[in-house]
């Protein structure tokens, strides 16, 4: 594996017909059907700097494109989102492996459609159905071993949720009767709204990872590390791995699955203001 400097300015040593395209492709329409069959047919991977001070991605020294068509170009304030973009296809060796594109696949999802009003309004909606269920508003009183879990992991998270948003969070005791007053769903989903694309779509993948609006919201605001997160998302099993022992290869597989896809989330709002 070669640092991430190489691969700024790297140079092609040959190129197959399909790179000698204006852009190079992303996966096409499948994704199983891609890593099935697209073998690598690039030599190298570079970043280059863009008018405006922007970075692309490039394939023998071709753009990379989402699979809506739109340019691998990352804002110049996240160039590190760009070098692993970069550093995730360097790393390919002789078929394409999708999931192991995490940075790519989150990157694509901002660019391909979350700059467009409506699209931003239906996966805010969407999202906002994960908050009357969010996993850290249920509280048992037993055993001992998840109470003190619910109190390390939820109530911290909790209490900051209502504090700098000066919202109510219901907890509940149960699966019936699961409901967030009114003005928090407002908030909570007017916070989101504003978010840009690059956020919003970190913001979707945390929720979905985690199933936690407010984990998610933790993430990307800054107030949980990826750790942290992935820790809250993981009490009720962690409780369960405490009592009964953990199944090799499903809870551990699990767990670090959710830790890439939240920090995949945590990188790509990560602020470097020393580059804008």
């Amino acid at each position: 594996m070669r640092p991430l400097r190489q691969l700024v300015g790297a140079s092609p040593r040959g190129r197959r017909r399909v790179a000698d395209q204006p852009h190079v492709f992303l996966a096409p329409h499948s994704l199983e059907k891609a890593e099935k069959q697209m073998r690598r047919f690039w030599k190298t991977v570079g970043v280059e700097a863009r008018e405006g001070g922007a970075y692309a991605v490039l394939l023998d020294k071709r753009t990379l494109k989402t699979p809506g068509g739109v340019q691998m170009v990352i804002p110049k304030e996240r160039l590190p989102v760009a070098l692993c973009i970069a550093d995730e296809w360097e790393n390919q060796k002789n078929v394409l492996k999708p999931h192991t594109l995490p940075m790519t696949s989150i990157a694509a999802r901002a660019l391909d459609g979350l700059k467009e009003k409506e699209m931003r309004k239906d996966v805010v909606a969407y999202l906002l159905r994960y908050l009357d269920t969010d996993t850290v508003c249920f509280h048992e009183a037993s055993p001992e071993r998840l109470v003190k879990l619910q109190d390390a992991h939820w109530k911290p998270l909790i209490k900051w949720v209502e504090e700098t948003y000066d919202v109510k969070v219901n907890l509940y005791e149960g699966i019936l009767n699961t409901k967030q007053p009114d003005a928090t769903i407002l908030k909570l989903g007017s916070v989101v709204s504003d978010f840009d694309h690059f956020k919003l779509a970190a913001f979707e993948r945390a929720v979905l990872a985690s199933k936690s609006y407010l984990i998610a919201l933790g993430l990307v605001e800054g107030f949980l590390s990826v750790d942290q997160a992935a820790l809250a998302a993981h009490v009720e099993v962690q409780s369960q791995i405490d009592r009964w022992g953990e199944v090799e290869d499903t809870h551990d597989v699990d767990h670090q699955d959710v830790r890439v896809r939240l920090g995949s989330a945590a990188l790509l709002v990560a602020s470097h203001p020393q580059l804008a």
